[in-house]
């Protein structure tokens, strides 16, 4: 499935009545929610992508940030935001231990996560040096472009 095409899926859902949307093309398959984090979360994470109304911040265990909710701007520091609809990871693989930690200091051009799009692993780098200040997205979590996902002090 190409990205116009779920361009026009996610568009479709969010000026619908419809909450959930669930296709599947051949071996491919698509689930789009629309909604607040609870709806986010039961979203199986290897095919769910995100509305562009909700903005969702949320903590990772231990990661020190706002409490969710909280807009992420109210925080000092750079962000670094998703550039893509996809799902977050924190390490290379589920056994790995994560790119980066709260307080570790990062330099512009690492790697700081992956996230994963339709079947693809991005690795997306820091856009800025800093020391980690907070991980707001989960791992696992479905994220949509745009979305705070770091903030860097």
């Amino acid at each position: 499935m190409d990205l116009r095409k779920l361009k026009k899926l996610i568009d479709l859902v969010q000026e619908s009545g419809i909450a959930e949307l669930e296709i599947t093309e051949g071996e491919e398959k698509v689930k789009i929610v629309k909604g607040g984090m609870a709806a986010m979360v039961a979203a199986p994470p290897a095919v769910a992508a995100a509305p562009a109304a909700a903005a969702r911040p949320a903590m990772a265990p231990g990661a020190g940030a706002a409490p969710a909710g909280e807009p992420a701007a109210a925080q000092e520091g750079h962000v670094v935001k998703a550039p893509m609809v996809g799902t977050f990871y924190r390490s290379p693989s589920p056994d790995a231990k994560p790119f980066v930690e709260v307080g570790q200091a990062v330099k512009e051009g690492d790697t700081i996560c992956i996230i994963e799009a339709m079947k693809l692993m991005n690795e997306i780098e820091a856009d800025a040096s800093g020391s980690v200040k907070a991980i707001l997205v989960e791992n696992g979590q479905p994220v949509e472009y745009g979305q705070p996902l770091f903030i860097l002090a």
